[in-house]
C-alpha cells in the first residue's frame, strides 16, 4: 500500500501545525496549511483574513440572521455578491473542491480544514490526530505571546467550534476516533510527535504490501 496523503487534525494549542510541518519537511512533500488557506482565498477572491475567520467553525447566529435577511431581500440579493460575503458555508464549498485536487497530486500534508472526513474513503490517505493536556496547550499558546487569560480562553473554545462544524457538516461528534489511523499526545514533545507518526505510516505503507 503507498501511502500518498496524510492528513493531521489538532486540538487547539497542541503544535499540531508545528509537527505537520515537520512531516512535510521529512518527507520532502508539500504541506498544506496557511497554503490551503491562501488557495481558498485565492478561489473566492477575497484576504485571507476573511478565509481564517471563518475556518472549521460555525458562523455565529446574528451573521447567519444578517445573510438571511440580505439574501432574503431584493436589495440584499443585489448587494450580496458586491460585498463578497465570507462565510463558513462558501468556505467549506470550496475546500469541498480544492481537497480531492490536492489528494489526487499526493505527496501532501494537509492541515485540518476537515481533511481527514472528506478524504475518509481514500486507502491511499493516512489519518493524523493530535492532542495534549489542556495545561501544556496553554502554555504552548502562552509562549506565542498570548496572555494567560487569551490562552485559557482560547483552549477552550476554539476546539469547540470545531466539533460544531465537524458535527454540522459530517454528523461526527469529534473528533471520531475511529476516523484516525493514529492519535499522539503532543506533551510528550514535537520531535516524538513526528518520529512516532513516520513510524507509524512506515509500518501501515507495509502491512498493505
Amino acid at each position: 500500500m503507498t501511502i500518498r496523503i496524510i492528513t493531521l487534525e489538532r486540538e487547539y494549542g497542541s503544535g499540531g501545525g508545528a509537527i505537520a510541518e515537520k512531516v512535510a519537511a521529512r518527507l520532502g512533500w508539500k504541506l498544506w496549511d496557511q497554503l490551503l488557506t491562501e488557495e481558498i482565498a485565492r478561489r473566492m477572491d477575497c484576504d485571507c483574513r476573511a478565509v481564517e475567520e471563518h475556518e472549521e467553525r460555525r458562523d455565529p447566529s446574528y451573521y447567519r440572521l444578517l445573510k438571511a435577511f440580505m439574501r432574503g431581500s431584493f436589495e440584499g440579493s443585489l448587494n450580496v455578491p458586491r460585498l463578497k460575503m465570507v462565510d463558513t458555508e462558501c468556505v467549506r464549498q470550496v475546500v469541498q473542491q480544492i481537497l480531492p485536487e490536492i489528494a489526487e497530486a499526493g505527496k501532501c500534508v494537509i492541515v485540518g480544514r476537515g481533511s481527514a472526513y472528506y478524504l475518509g474513503g481514500r486507502p491511499d490517505a493516512f489519518h493524523v490526530f493530535i492532542y495534549a493536556p489542556f495545561e501544556a496547550r496553554v502554555r504552548r499558546l502562552q509562549s506565542t505571546g498570548k496572555g494567560e487569560k487569551e490562552a485559557i480562553e482560547l483552549a477552550e473554545t476554539v476546539d469547540q467550534d470545531r466539533a460544531a462544524f465537524i458535527k454540522r457538516y459530517f454528523n461526527v461528534d469529534w473528533p471520531g476516533r475511529h476516523r484516525f489511523h493514529l492519535m499522539v499526545n503532543s506533551g510528550m514533545g514535537e520531535d516524538l510527535a513526528v518520529e512516532i507518526t513516520l513510524d507509524a505510516v512506515a509500518r501501515f505503507a507495509k502491512l498493505g504490501n
